[in-house]
């Protein structure tokens, strides 16, 4: 088994984060760690057209309490495509499960942000004896919640897209008026025209065969969704499909839009928090 090449400079204290690259067989993945290893473990999961740097400013108001874990999805952020340029749900989801075997992760409650939370879910259902709970972010329920039809089509032809061309694109999945960050225009710009349409069209097609809430209810884990009421991507009243899963926590943050984890950090890890270290304390101990 081939070791992970590491950041020579983070040295896995609780303000430091260690970069490092797992070599798996369907392609290098990029992953970060921050906060004591020794914390209960809580695996972040970007979204479609992000990476793992969209969950850069929730992560210093998770630490104290986590060992948190971040993983760029294949194709995206620092990861490599996969081989076989394959991005089905599932897939991603047998990824995440292999990096979180790698990284010796027993038990981790998971948190998704919007398609992230398909992963998620995905791995929950295959790994359920690793999955403690699950903590949803503006993740859609169904595809008949979804607002953003209208959302300005990315061109083959016309690869890599300009700045602006990119802000179009991602201008509903913050509130209006917010501006999109340049470090993730600049990310989305560095992933294939392929890895983009494919991971979204994986998301689609993960919603068309169960919707999620069908998903979690058969699952039986601890749930948490957290909805920006100003989400432009999904129907934000859809939170409250999730309630028909037992004991869901659904939760609205006001004035928010698709994309809480970057709009109001402080917000969101305030709803987080108390479910996440609620959830570790019943994590199963290690033998």
């Amino acid at each position: 088994m081939t070791p992970p090449d590491r950041n020579p400079h983070a040295n896995g204290d609780a303000g430091a984060t260690e970069d490092a690259i797992l070599h798996l067989e369907n392609g290098d993945l990029h992953v970060c760690q921050d906060g004591p290893r020794d914390a209960p473990a809580l695996l972040l999961v970007h979204g479609s057209a992000t990476s793992s740097r969209s969950w850069d400013a929730l992560v210093p108001l998770l630490t104290a309490s986590h060992h948190v874990i971040r993983i760029d999805l294949p194709g995206h952020g620092r990861s490599a495509e996969p081989v076989g340029r394959g991005y089905d749900t599932s897939e991603q989801a047998r990824t995440l499960g292999t990096a979180l075997d790698r990284l010796h992760a027993e038990h981790v409650v998971v948190v998704g942000h919007s398609s992230g939370g398909y992963a998620a879910t995905a791995l929950a259902e295959q790994r359920p004896g690793l999955v403690t709970a699950l903590a949803l972010i503006n993740t859609g329920p169904g595809m008949d919640a979804f607002l953003a039809r209208e959302t300005t089509a990315l061109d083959p032809a016309q690869w890599p897209p300009t700045d602006e061309q990119i802000r179009q694109f991602a201008s509903t999945g913050f509130r209006a008026g917010y501006q999109v960050p340049q470090e993730l225009v600049d990310e989305l710009r560095g992933m294939s025209f392929h890895a983009v349409t494919a991971a979204m069209q994986a998301s689609v097609a993960y919603l068309t065969q169960q919707a999620l809430p069908d998903r979690l209810k058969a699952l039986g884990k601890p749930l948490q969704v957290i909805f920006g009421d100003q989400d432009r991507r999904w129907r934000p009243s859809s939170a409250a499909d999730y309630r028909v899963v037992p004991g869901a926590k659904v939760e609205f943050l006001p004035g928010v839009g698709h994309t809480p984890i970057l709009e109001e950090p402080l917000r969101t890890a305030a709803l987080l928090l108390p479910f996440t270290e609620k959830q570790a304390t019943r994590a199963p101990k290690a033998t």
